[in-house]
């Protein structure tokens, strides 16, 4: 018995020849293919780029004309509410939009105020 050296798969030995014989194969992309490919490349890098155009401004906490703004302050006196406080500061104005620029400005999550609590008092008021 003769012992026959093993063929590795991608080796094929012809009849009659002493030498087996490579066969390759290569990966070969159409046109389709590279298209394809280029784009699912591509893919991560716009939607990156799509990504940091949208928020690349968001760490920004307020418009230009508010960053270093100084802000007037009163102490509410005892009894006085937002509205009364709203009706003596800005009589010209609604009382309602004043409330609710104080809410805004002042960051309240509630119209109730507390006797000696300080706020800021909305701009153009």
């Amino acid at each position: 018995m003769s012992a026959s050296p093993a063929i590795p798969a991608n080796m094929q030995a012809e009849a009659g020849a002493s030498a087996p014989v490579v066969i390759r194969s290569h990966l070969r992309l159409t046109r389709r293919g590279r298209v394809v490919f280029t784009t699912l490349a591509a893919l991560p890098i716009v939607a990156g780029a799509l990504v940091f155009a949208v928020n690349g401004g968001g760490a920004v906490a307020g418009d230009a004309a508010q960053q270093g703004a100084t802000f007037d302050y009163v102490s509410v006196p005892p009894g006085e509410s937002l509205w009364t406080l709203a009706e003596d500061l800005a009589p010209q104005a609604d009382p309602r939009d004043v409330v609710a620029a104080f809410i805004e400005l002042n960051q309240l999550e509630t119209s109730q105020v507390q006797a000696g609590q300080r706020l800021a008092i909305p701009a153009g008021y």
